[in-house]
């Protein structure tokens, strides 16, 4: 099954991220192995952000060792503190980026969070089309937490990526119809959080008392991958592999062993019965359990 709708996120290079991780940052040469591992196994693009910590530094370093700098195609997210009204703090952003990431062009800048794009018509937006006739970059998008923000982003006319927060418990995006009318407007879609910061790795009665409030959700995932005979990572995977066919799939790692285990799991064919159980058992879940910034 092929891999490029794989996307190797690379927030961990740069700090140490996610409710499951217990290794911490990986060093570089663990990171190289990590984008090497990446590579070999299909995936062409990656996905970093100014404020991942040194995530776009280290990429770069690790791209350019690995002489796959003019190959790879690289996404990258502006910090949300920029005062993006000014034309000359976007296109020095721009170059900061490049320098770091040790790359001629972008694939993608995204704006990082969605209230920015109330600002889109005040400047913005004319700056942001102009790097692309530049040259300097292939798409504008913006990193998205709502239905209703992403179905605006997708009317913006030189807006052609967006990147939302979806997984086999988030059905949000899906019933607003933003995957549809993505496919109907031709823009990229990237569906990030696939494993909820890694709350789906958890056991249900392994939580702090402070996140008691997923425990039932997380114990009807577990039992659902129990019934299929099949682990909670190819569940998770195949959920979204399955039901978002247009779209890119991002996942991040820690060690190089994550991102092989997440390209056998993205090749475990997932039966139809599984996915219409999910659906009906994950039909209405609480947002406190899907938005990681109400978990305290």
């Amino acid at each position: 099954m092929t891999t490029n709708r794989l996307v190797l996120g690379t927030v961990q290079l740069g700090m140490r991220y996610g409710v499951n991780n217990k290794s911490g940052q990986p060093d570089l040469r663990t990171a190289e192995g990590i984008v090497k591992a990446a590579w070999e196994g299909g995936i062409r693009e990656f996905d970093t952000a100014h404020t991942y910590g040194k995530s776009e530094y280290v990429l770069g370093k690790v791209l350019k060792r690995l002489e796959i700098e003019n190959e790879a195609k690289v996404i990258t997210k502006l910090s949300p503190t920029l005062n993006q009204l000014v034309p000359v703090n976007l296109k020095q952003t721009l170059e900061e980026s490049l320098e770091r990431l040790c790359v001629s062009k972008l694939y993608g800048i995204m704006l990082h969070r969605e209230e920015l794009l109330d600002q889109w018509d005040q400047g913005p937006g004319e700056t942001l089309s102009d790097l692309v006739s530049s040259g300097l970059v292939d798409h504008i998008g913006v990193s998205v937490y709502s239905p209703q923000k992403s179905l605006e982003a997708l009317e913006i006319k030189d807006i052609t990526m967006i990147q939302v927060p979806s997984n086999i418990m988030d059905r949000r995006f899906e019933n607003a119809g933003v995957f549809q009318t993505a496919e109907i407007k031709s823009k990229l879609i990237y569906v990030r959080s696939i494993f909820l910061q890694g709350l789906l790795f958890k056991n249900h009665d392994d939580l702090l008392p402070s996140m008691s409030f997923a425990s039932q959700t997380l114990k009807s995932f577990e039992l659902l991958a129990r019934r299929a005979k099949i682990s909670r990572q190819q569940l998770a995977l195949g959920y979204v592999r399955e039901v978002y066919p247009e779209a890119k799939i991002l996942f991040g790692a820690e060690t190089i062993l994550q991102v092989k285990s997440n390209l056998e799991a993205w090749n475990h064919t997932l039966s139809q019965w599984i996915v219409k159980e999910a659906q009906e058992l994950f039909h209405d879940v609480d947002e406190k359990v899907l938005n990681p910034s109400l978990w305290n």
